[in-house]
């Protein structure tokens, strides 16, 4: 999960930049209605100053033209939260989502104070996706059990939920319980997105939040299982128009595809092998991340992009990476 982050910033992010601009003239066109946003991944990983670094990687990132970031957390790296207030101090005019948290080693209530914090001081620019993380995690780091996701994540937002749009809560579960209200004058509401692949979990994300966050999904699942799901639960629960679907998948602008491909191979080998993120590869057909990923020049990354909006996708979020890690 080492993703390019911050430190590689500079050369990736002015090669998406292009393809970014390049592309919205072509979907802005009049030819398209509604073109796919456009956001960046960012990564706490193998960063000297993560607050630093994240700070200037945003700047850069808005200096850009983009309007908006994901950020991972992984377990063993520096709070995600935690940098990202400052980082949302310190740089306005740009939205940050959190790409995924877990929820099962956070107390909603908990999740819930700390989001409300930082929506209030950013005046809303924080975008809460959560997730449950991999049973190796769960059970092997943190000793809490990863059974019963259908049910968790009910639970978990029937705690969260209210608490974030200012209601007491008052939700008593088998896997959670959460009692109370929090006092945050102001604070707006953060959107909340669902890291799901499964269809039980899609229909929770539909019903229950404003959309879903992909990773390592193809177009064939975006198109024929991901999006029709998530928006026929959101239509029966009468929020047709009220879910998006946030798609990450890496990218590199290059004219050098055997390197990117072999980069690739190398730099998301987990995922080949994670059984959720291994099941959405087999879906369409790839031997590995690095038939997902998006490499070749920019007429070839924008037609990926425009297969990926023809798929349901409404925001995209590039993972950029380069040939080689020094560039």
């Amino acid at each position: 999960a080492n993703q390019l982050g911050p430190k590689y910033c500079s050369r990736a992010v002015s090669g998406a930049s292009i393809v970014m601009v390049r592309y919205s003239q072509v979907t802005q066109s009049g030819l398209k209605e509604h073109p796919v946003q456009i956001s960046i991944f960012g990564s706490l990983s193998g960063l000297e100053s993560p607050v630093d670094d994240t700070v200037a990687y945003l700047n850069q990132l808005r200096e850009e033209g983009f309007r908006r970031a994901w950020f991972a957390q992984m377990p063993y790296e520096p709070d995600l939260l935690t940098v990202l207030t400052v980082g949302l101090r310190e740089v306005d005019g740009i939205e940050v989502g959190t790409g995924v948290l877990p929820i099962q080693n956070q107390l909603p209530m908990l999740l819930a104070q700390r989001a409300l914090t930082i929506s209030q001081m950013a005046g809303g620019r924080l975008l809460l996706g959560l997730g449950m993380t991999h049973q190796a995690v769960t059970e092997g780091m943190w000793g809490i059990p990863w059974d019963k996701p259908v049910r968790r994540l009910n639970e978990y937002l029937d705690g969260l939920l209210p608490l974030l749009n200012g209601e007491k809560a008052d939700a008593t579960g088998e896997t959670v319980t959460t009692r109370g209200a929090l006092i945050i004058p102001g604070a707006p509401t953060p959107p909340v997105y669902i890291a799901a692949l499964g269809p039980k979990l899609l229909q929770i994300a539909g019903r229950r939040s404003a959309g879903t966050v992909t990773w390592m999904t193809g177009p064939k699942t975006l198109a024929g299982h991901v999006s029709p799901t998530l928006r026929q639960a959101a239509a029966d629960a009468g929020r047709a128009d009220a879910v998006r679907v946030v798609a990450a998948i890496p990218v590199a602008v290059t004219d050098d595809v055997d390197g990117a491909r072999k980069q690739a191979a190398e730099q998301f080998a987990i995922y080949g092998h994670l059984p959720s993120y291994r099941a959405m590869l087999d879906r369409e057909g790839y031997a590995g991340p690095e038939d997902i990923a998006i490499i070749g020049d920019e007429l070839t990354v924008r037609d990926r992009l425009a297969e990926l909006e023809a798929a349901g996708v409404d925001e995209y979020v590039g993972v950029t990476f380069e040939p080689s890690a020094e560039g």
